[in-house]
């Protein structure tokens, strides 16, 4: 049975448009039940904070859901109201916390979670929810070691001391974040999950939360009961060696082909000299669309030790970025390609399936993380999934 093709089309009219993104939902479903089935028999929740690593809320939830996701995090409470609206028996979990009283009653309002952060933010959250904490579920994040975000060791002593008086907090999940696990030697890896073993007595019979995507591969001692992958939903590698279906292509229209004689310069410094006669691809994104500058070929400073900046991929092979981006444009050196090979109009991979986004932000100095969140508004997007014919 042949698969259907559904495209749904948002952003920049394709018309006027310098970029294109792709965003296949089929992949971000394989791998999320991927990472599903390498968790097992822990629950899977899916990280879908800032817009959805940039990809776009709705879709992306709608998308997971219909996989059989019941369970996300966002950062922000803003963020849970938009996936409350489409995830209606989702439970949803908000990072951030509390900013103050006045944020708690957003919380039950929407079904929200929040994930208390400290002892402050316990002590506003017991006084909204009175004598009604059954009603108002809350999760505990204990710190481990990173020291960004959480309770200490001293704090979880003081919090069960006080609430198993009053039992007014009704903890559901207990959760801890790892700094190393993308590293599997990193000897922090072992000490967070001591700390967090230690840690979980305090609380009872309460759900526990460790890894994020690079934990998932860690292995099953970090999975407890719930996991939480992010970064390599959106085909970005949890650490650096296992390879995810690739969900985003970044797209740019060539909107000028030109030809540059040896000795001449290219882009803003004239930080590049051209070696030989040249045919120059200019393409219509730059660093106001999230092409990061530091990913040039030459003219900036993370470039001057030597080491290569960024490449584009068109008609079957890879091409080198060429002098400095700029906010609009960035150009492709295609001479290697050969004369009338590329033409204006044509479309030039920035990442993707032939240029890995993780190699495409390493380039940059950068991680996926921050590639994908970057991306500007100037893009024309496609959400495409396959499902199977009726």
């Amino acid at each position: 049975m042949s698969d259907e093709i559904h495209i749904h089309e948002t952003g920049a009219d394709s018309r006027f448009a310098g970029g294109f993104l792709t965003i296949d939902l089929s992949a971000l479903v394989a791998n999320y039940r991927a990472l599903a089935r390498t968790s097992r028999p822990a629950r899977t929740a899916a990280v879908v904070k800032a817009d959805a690593y940039g990809l776009g809320t709705v879709p992306v939830v709608k998308a997971l859901v219909k996989a059989g996701c019941e369970d996300f995090f966002v950062a922000l409470p803003e963020e849970g109201v938009a996936v409350r609206q489409i995830a209606p028996k989702a439970r949803i979990f908000v990072l951030g916390g509390l900013f103050g009283s006045e944020a708690a009653p957003i919380y039950g309002e929407h079904g929200m979670i929040p994930v208390l952060n400290s002892l402050a933010e316990i002590a506003t959250w017991e006084a909204f929810c009175g004598d009604e904490g059954a009603r108002h579920p809350c999760a505990i994040h204990v710190d481990t070691g990173m020291n960004r975000l959480g309770l200490s060791a001293a704090d979880v002593a003081a919090f069960t001391d006080d609430n198993s008086l009053t039992g007014a907090i009704q903890p559901i999940l207990v959760m801890s974040h790892l700094a190393c696990a993308d590293d599997r030697g990193q000897p922090m890896n072992h000490r967070q999950l001591g700390a967090f073993r230690g840690l979980l007595p305090a609380f009872g019979k309460v759900e526990a939360s460790l890894a994020n995507s690079a934990g998932i591969v860690l292995g099953h001692d970090y999975h407890f009961d719930l996991t939480r992958p992010g970064i390599a939903l959106y085909g970005g590698s949890p650490n650096g060696r296992v390879d995810m279906e690739p969900v985003v292509t970044a797209s740019a229209r060539i909107v000028q082909i030109r030809l540059a004689a040896a000795g001449e310069f290219a882009s803003y410094g004239a930080g590049t000299r051209l070696a030989r006669d040249t045919i120059i691809a200019v393409a219509g994104v730059g660093y106001a669309d999230g092409f990061h500058r530091s990913a040039s070929g030459a003219g900036v400073v993370m470039r001057g030790d030597g080491s290569p900046g960024g490449h584009g991929f068109v008609n079957g092979a890879r091409v080198p970025i060429l002098g400095r981006i700029t906010m609009d444009t960035t150009l492709f050196d295609v001479t290697d390609l050969g004369e009338d090979a590329v033409s204006r109009g044509d479309l030039i991979e920035l990442f993707g399936p032939n240029i890995p986004i993780d190699e495409a932000s390493a380039t940059a100095g950068t991680i996926a993380y921050e590639l994908l969140t970057g991306i500007g508004r100037r893009y024309h997007r496609s959400y495409v999934s396959r499902e199977p014919a009726s």
